[in-house]
């Protein structure tokens, strides 16, 4: 496999190609035909001898879902197709941070709208891609963690080397540009800017040293011959959603990891590596130039990524822990919640077609100002199973239910989940908690694959080649986010209602001035709202015709009304989502813009942008 040729897929069309299957489990036979518009609409969903009934509030009447201004204290906005953000009247935006703008003083100049970054400073400048984001307050200073995906080679790298690195330094050069930012910022006469030089800026890259914890850390699956006890990993990547500890730390969390690594020489393609999709040729080269990453030398190395890591970003010197008691694979973002009994509870998804949904529970309670020991490494970690009459339940991954040790279990997740019966899915994103009501979401983004003998349709996936996308809603038992069982139902499904007029269309709740299609990112603000970011095809032709550029909406979880708040600029991702302490401004990520956003001039840098409101009232 050429990089230069996997350079300009998306992850999900290098994962196609790497490893053109579908998980399929029982509950999947059960559903083997999609369901009509008219059925999803009239409320019930005739599946065999169970029918699937929508509560009170969740999909709303034709008419409520068309008053769309009446639930939100903004007028929804229309789409764009331009290279600009759009945010509605009333309310501003600027520039927070972008792609190569400096930590530090000695990388100010560093960045050039022909050039990039030279590979000197391109750990003490903001990273590429940004992605998920919080926010954290120490002693009166304002603190963001921010998470940079991946980068963009033929944008980062020398236009001599034509997208792909040519040599350790351009490797270098691209390591640095990924993994974390944690950056000061104050807001001033201008607005919220990056303190420069706080003594809170930091970069965590694939060459920042770590830890590990949990029962696989030292095991044999994570030793490798630079690291023989199997405890100290080196660098984090492909950093895609985040998450927020009750104690006040950052996870992020590591998604397409197995682009990254590739072979020189003979390697064991083991059942691991095909279901993760690890072998050939990485998308950066990175093996030619460094034998971590070469599966010939280093065969071990992939079972150090794919976890969920947590930074303290009050404490520059702290070292970042991987907790591998919450799982390897393809991690979007980690919610974490409270079980009633004081246990800690994380919710998270695995962003591929066909994979699963996750939630990890401790053994031990918490509560403020208790000690954190254990919490995330002690512990059992569960898969989701979908039943047809709308009820679920989370499967443990344990040896006894999956055949595997628990090292096991834990390395190699998406296999324990399989062997336990779990609900495969349409590539679940982000997981928000409701902070009002004992409920979450979770983003089924899009599966081109569902359909045929390998990925049946199911209840919460309920169409074939399903390119618009879901949100998903459970609510535990007892209310109690501890519970092993559930209720579920869907909230809204994407769609096109001006070009289908059965389930392609959409849910009731979707109309011609609010479709959207890929939801991805999701947060809850302090009212309750559910804050909807896409990233989908921007093409605004054919079956995304009068969708336009990719959008962050707002939904109502109550009245099931969902309105459009802000359009990115055409060819960009709008990821990561976060508010100041003072909930008066949204911190927003805009990632991969096209044309030369946000400078109007050399190349499109990636950024956090700043919204608020122009009457100062508070919008999270």
């Amino acid at each position: 496999m050429d990089p230069k040729s996997t350079v300009h897929l998306s992850w999900d069309e290098f994962d196609e190609l790497r490893n053109p299957r579908s998980a399929e489990n029982d509950f999947d036979r059960v559903v083997e035909a999609a369901i009509s518009r008219r059925g999803f609409l009239g409320g019930a969903l005739a599946f065999g001898s169970g029918a699937m009934v929508f509560g009170s509030g969740v999909l709303g009447s034709a008419s409520s879902a068309r008053a769309q201004a009446a639930a939100f204290a903004f007028e929804p906005i229309s789409i764009s197709t331009d290279f600009d953000v759009h945010v509605p009247q009333g309310y501003q935006w600027q520039p927070l941070v972008k792609w190569g703008q400096a930590l530090f003083s000695e990388a100010e100049g560093a960045y050039s709208p022909e050039t990039g970054v030279p590979v000197a400073m391109s750990d003490k400048v903001f990273g590429e891609n940004t992605d998920g984001m919080e926010t954290f307050e120490d002693e009166g200073h304002v603190l963001l963690a921010i998470n940079s995906e991946y980068v963009n080679p033929e944008t980062n790298l020398p236009a001599a080397s034509e997208g792909v690195p040519q040599n350790a330094d351009e490797v270098m050069l691209l390591k640095n540009m990924q993994g974390v930012t944690v950056l000061e910022i104050a807001n001033d006469d201008n607005g919220w800017q990056v303190v420069l030089d706080s003594p809170y800026n930091r970069r965590i890259t694939h060459e920042t040293q770590m830890t590990m914890d949990g029962p696989a850390a030292g095991s044999d699956l994570v030793k490798t011959n630079a690291d023989p006890e199997g405890m100290s990993p080196k660098g984090t990547m492909n950093n895609c959603g985040s998450g927020k500890t009750l104690w006040g730390t950052y996870l992020t969390c590591e998604e397409n990891f197995n682009g990254y690594f590739g072979a020189t020489g003979e390697f064991e393609e083991t059942d691991g590596f095909v279901r993760y999709g690890i072998g050939g040729e990485s998308r950066y080269a990175y093996e030619k130039y460094d034998e971590r990453y070469d599966l010939s030398k280093e065969p071990n190395e992939p079972h150090r990524h794919g976890w969920v890591t947590e930074i303290d970003p009050t404490d520059p010197e702290s070292t970042p822990v991987k907790h591998t008691a919450l799982g390897r694979f393809k991690h979007e973002n980690a919610e974490m919640v409270q079980a009633t009994d004081g246990r800690i509870v994380v919710y998270m998804g695995d962003d591929e077609r066909g994979e699963f949904m996750y939630r990890y529970v401790s053994n031990g309670t918490w509560s403020e100002g208790q000690p954190t020991d254990g919490l995330m490494s002690d512990g059992t970690l569960y898969a989701a199973r979908f039943n047809e009459d709308l009820t679920g339940e989370w499967l443990p991954l344990t040896p006894e239910t999956t055949g595997m040790t628990i090292e096991e279990v834990l390395v190699f997740s998406r296999l324990a989940a399989s062997a336990a019966g779990a609900t495969s899915m349409d590539r679940p994103e982000w997981i928000a908690a409701n902070p009002l009501r004992v409920e979450a979401y979770c983003a089924l983004t899009n599966n081109s694959k569902r359909g045929g003998e390998a990925m049946p349709v199911n209840g919460p996936n309920p169409r074939e080649t399903n390119e618009y996308g879901q949100i998903l809603r459970w609510r535990p038992a007892n209310e109690d986010h501890g519970a092993d069982t559930f209720t579920w139902d869907l909230y809204v499904m994407a769609g096109n209602p001006e070009v289908y007029d059965n389930t392609y269309g959409g849910s009731d709740n979707v109309t011609s001035g609010n479709m959207f299609n890929s939801p991805d990112g999701m947060a809850f603000s302090s009212d309750g709202m559910l804050w909807i970011q896409t990233d989908g095809d921007d093409s605004n032709e054919g079956d995304f015709a009068g969708m336009g550029n990719n959008q962050m909406l707002v939904g109502n979880p109550e009245t099931g009304e969902i309105a459009r708040f802000l359009t990115a600029p055409n060819g960009a991702e709008v990821t990561g989502l976060t508010w100041s302490p003072d909930r008066k401004v949204a911190f927003v990520g805009i990632q991969h813009p096209g044309g030369s956003w946000p400078d109007g001039e050399g190349k499109p840098r990636s950024s956090v942008i700043a919204v608020w409101r122009e009457d100062g009232a508070t919008i999270g």
